[in-house]
């Protein structure tokens, strides 16, 4: 799409946003209803979309992107009535006779830039968010995940009318174009390097941000651990969608006590859930694209596999593999792994464990598997973190009841439930004040009457 096009469209929004149209809450209900009725009608459509582009299955594509968002819309829809009424705060004394509230109000036109990664998910989930929130978006997909980009388009086009929600396909070039707008809010969802991108480009027309990014998330597994059921949690975690995950465990820290005996039941655990065969495996997905491909191969250590390794470049596919041996000057650590590869390194004091972790960028996500509940409250009040789990990887990302979000490096800002509506929303602070009474003391000409008032009602 040309920038003059774009231009167009991100103009036809905000003339319809100022209409007060969003404003009704009827209005964002029946827009949820109808991107409900929309998923569930398309879905044998989503599950070969998300195949094409990603090699998903149809379990895994309900589970861990169609279903959630299913979840994200019966969430919101449950709640934006409630979420919408002013919200009324104590008034001071010295404003009496007042009330005092906060009066949620949408944003207005949202610029929702998602990735290929789980496309489906990351796209729809912050529109479902801003939609109760009463705004208008347009929707930029990734250009990696082509099918369910084209995917999304029809089935916005379908439901919404453009002025309402829209989607801009394309590559880099369209990027560009839309960062050139004015929008009332972006939310990115994305690696770094793109992230400080966008940022770079709201500030020019001081525009809030939320920024869901990524880093090198740590998986610390102390000597209590049950060591099973951790390397069966650890490797649904790691190798889910081929290790693309944004809080995945990107490494193992763990007791060096126990590393043979955790390596033990990873690899138990890979054959488990995954065979022998894993790359003729029909059900097992793919890397995204060659250049990625590329990377990762290029991360590989023979001398310190100690499972997997295989790869296949015909169908983009890299066995779930575990190196050992490794520290954290290999080339597999000076980087977010984003794929099948999991290295294990171990700590002789968990002192040590916590300096290497908050020696570097600040991950997205933290996990800790022990069986002494202190060491695990410890952990998570010594390093800082966006969200995270104790004893299991993953599943807090699926929680409507909280914000999911990054912290430093790994992202600003949250979504998801009422974090969601929240972040698109802007909270206006209005004081109603009645007419019945007007309390003289704060005009001129003062007196020291109304000085020693004005020190009672402000102490």
């Amino acid at each position: 799409m040309e920038q003059s096009a774009i231009s167009a469209l991100v103009a036809r929004q905000r003339a319809w946003f100022r209409t007060g149209a969003t404003l009704d809450l009827d209005r964002r209900e029946k827009a949820l209803d109808a991107l409900r009725r929309a998923i569930e009608t398309r879905e044998a459509d989503i599950n070969r979309a998300l195949e094409q582009d990603l090699g998903k299955c149809p379990f895994e594509s309900y589970f861990s992107e169609t279903g959630m968002v299913l979840s994200e819309l019966s969430f919101q829809r449950k709640h934006l009535r409630r979420w919408a009424r002013p919200q009324t705060v104590p008034t001071p004394l010295a404003q009496f006779h007042a009330r005092s509230y906060r009066l949620p109000s949408p944003r207005g036109v949202c610029l929702i830039m998602s990735p290929w990664n789980y496309p489906l998910l990351l796209t729809l989930d912050p529109l479902i968010d801003a939609l109760a929130a009463g705004n208008t978006a347009i929707l930029k997909p990734s250009a990696y995940a082509p099918n369910t980009a084209r995917l999304l388009e029809e089935l916005i086009a379908d439901t919404f009318d453009p002025e309402y929600v829209s989607v801009v396909t394309g590559g880099r070039e369209e990027n560009q174009s839309l960062l050139s707008e004015r929008f009332d809010y972006i939310f990115f969802t994305g690696s770094q390097a793109v992230g400080r991108e966008v940022m770079t480009r709201a500030a020019a027309h001081l525009t809030p941000v939320t920024l869901e990014l990524g880093g090198k998330s740590p998986c610390i597994v102390e000597k209590s651990a049950d060591l099973p059921l951790a390397a069966r949690r650890i490797v649904f975690g790691k190798f889910l969608n081929c290790g693309q995950t944004c809080v995945a465990p990107d490494y193992i820290l763990c007791d060096e006590a126990i590393r043979d005996a955790l390596v033990a039941e990873l690899k138990k655990e890979v054959l488990r859930q995954y065979g022998s065969r894993p790359l003729k495996d029909p059900t097992y997905g793919r890397i995204i694209n060659e250049k990625h491909f590329a990377r990762l191969t290029g991360l590989l250590d023979p001398s310190r596999t100690a499972h997997g390794g295989e790869t296949d470049p015909e169908s983009l596919r890299i066995a779930p593999t575990i190196l050992t041996n490794v520290d954290f000057s290999h080339p597999a650590m000076g980087q977010e792994i984003f794929g099948p590869i999991l290295p294990v390194l171990t700590y002789r004091e968990l002192d040590e464990a916590l300096k290497e972790i908050n020696d570097r960028p600040h991950p997205l996500a933290l996990y800790v598997f022990t069986g002494d509940a202190a060491l695990a409250r410890e952990v998570l009040a010594r390093c800082g973190f966006g969200g995270g789990c104790v004893n299991d990887v993953v599943i807090h990302l699926a929680t409507t009841q909280m914000p999911f979000g990054g912290f430093g490096e790994s992202g600003m800002g949250c979504y998801h439930g009422r974090a969601g509506f929240d972040t698109f929303s802007h909270y206006k602070s209005i004081v109603d004040k009645k007419t019945w009474l007007d309390l003289p003391m704060r005009y001129r000409p003062y007196k020291s009457l109304y000085g020693r008032l004005i020190r009672f009602f402000l102490r």
